[in-house]
């Protein structure tokens, strides 16, 4: 057995945490048998952020995936959720309100982030430091900056890395998504015509920010400087906590951040864009609150081949009118081009996390892969910010000529925090 460490006290609500842990009845899945995976199958996760998402990503990813897991530790600010974890997960987690004293554990294998996405970089940093593997929800970050930093931190520290969708098992399942992922990614289509419109499935009137918010008095049991964490430390209010922090840019940046990274997964996947961004970017949309997310009709993102990806909100404002669909075939080819397209080999499925851990390979949902994708919902966030078209640099990952909008792809962080 490798050595434990006991959890935080704080306002007397964890005492006797360590001590719960310790005299906890050990389950079967722990020492195996008939029906129960062993120890040396069984995934040993921690859980930073308890809130309705909590332990979503260890089902969906571990356990639904044939894999096992024994939950260990759990940490969040509020008080209330963590008392709701040790419910879910049994008596014998122990527990935490700072997610540095959680990665200090040696008994933990994989990470489970599931915070607003304003922590998820610094905690995937973090994780991965401590030579964890990740479960990060999406949006993987809140900026694009972030998202390089924790490529780099996983790259360097040889983990594993999940982000919290999975739609590219599908796009892999369809044979026409797999014959337009051969020829994106075969080299032989110097200039792409396709063009691929996402319609709907944005709630953007929904995820509008409240604006004038009047501050309340923190909750006794909310650590709310500690919630805030790199982003501003503005005055407490309940719109911003919980599931309404999608509305604000201090947070998450609106539905374009909560839903594009599910959306964009398999898009990514099929058109071989895995290691690249847009090249220009404009949009349609109100002009912007300086806090609260606001209304948007569509956007409008071009990559340097010439392939067009238009996310239209279809909920508000003018719709997009400007280029016709238009699905990328054989047909698109000359004929010699089309044979050797025909003649490649069918690209590799996809990795569970589960098979990703053992092999120690790349997931699905790797980390270049899912930075590259949650950059569109970014850029997109930025064109609408600023209220005019962008200039991107997929390789030195800024905006072009622009220090106003390089001021969003880098973000200031509030002391001490920081990438």
């Amino acid at each position: 057995m490798r050595k434990r460490t006991g959890g935080m006290n704080r306002r007397g609500f964890l005492k006797g945490a360590a001590a719960a842990g310790a005299l906890a009845v050990v389950p079967r899945h722990v020492v195996g048998g008939p029906g129960q995976a062993p120890p040396s199958e069984t995934i040993a996760v921690g859980l930073v952020g308890c809130g309705g998402q909590g332990g979503e990503d260890v089902n969906s990813y571990i356990k639904n995936a044939g894999g096992a897991y024994r939950m260990i530790a759990a940490c969040d600010v509020h008080e209330g959720r963590l008392a709701n974890a040790r419910k879910k997960f049994g008596e014998h987690v122990y527990l935490y309100t700072d997610f540095r004293r959680l990665l200090e554990r040696d008994d933990i294998d994989v990470v489970s982030i599931a915070t607003p996405p304003h922590w998820h970089a610094l905690v995937c940093i973090a994780a991965a430091q401590a030579g964890k593997d990740i479960l990060c929800e999406k949006p993987m970050t809140r900026f694009i900056a972030e998202g390089r930093a924790v490529v780099t931190a996983v790259k360097r520290y040889g983990r594993v890395f999940q982000i919290g969708t999975s739609g590219r098992f599908g796009a892999y399942r369809s044979p026409h998504g797999r014959l337009i992922h051969k020829i994106m990614r075969s080299g032989l289509l110097k200039q792409c015509p396709a063009v691929h419109i996402h319609k709907g499935g944005f709630p953007v009137k929904r995820y509008c920010g409240r604006v004038n918010l009047q501050p309340e008095p923190v909750p006794g049991n909310l650590d709310w400087d500690l919630y805030c964490g790199p982003s501003p430390l503005r005055p407490y209010h309940p719109h911003r906590f919980g599931w309404s922090h999608r509305y604000y840019w201090d947070y998450e940046g609106g539905s374009l951040a909560d839903f594009a990274q599910h959306y964009m997964d398999p898009f990514q996947w099929t058109y071989g864009k895995d290691d690249t961004s847009p090249v220009e970017v404009e949009a349609c949309a109100a002009p912007a609150h300086p806090e609260a997310c606001g209304l948007w009709a569509w956007v409008e993102l071009t990559y340097a081949d010439g392939l067009t990806l238009v996310l239209d909100g279809n909920e508000w404002g003018p719709r997009y009118d400007r280029k016709q669909r238009h699905q990328l075939s054989l047909d698109d080819l000359d004929e010699e081009t089309r044979n050797k397209v025909e003649a490649l080999a069918d690209p590799e499925p996809p990795r569970t996390f589960v098979e990703a851990v053992k092999t120690r390979k790349r997931s699905a949902g790797h980390v270049e892969a899912a930075h590259r994708a949650v950059t569109i919902a970014h850029l997109s966030n930025i064109a609408i910010r600023l209220g005019r078209k962008i200039r991107y640099d997929p390789v030195k990952e800024e905006v072009i000529g622009d220090a106003v909008a390089n001021r969003l792809v880098y973000q200031p962080m509030r002391e001490p925090w920081h990438l």
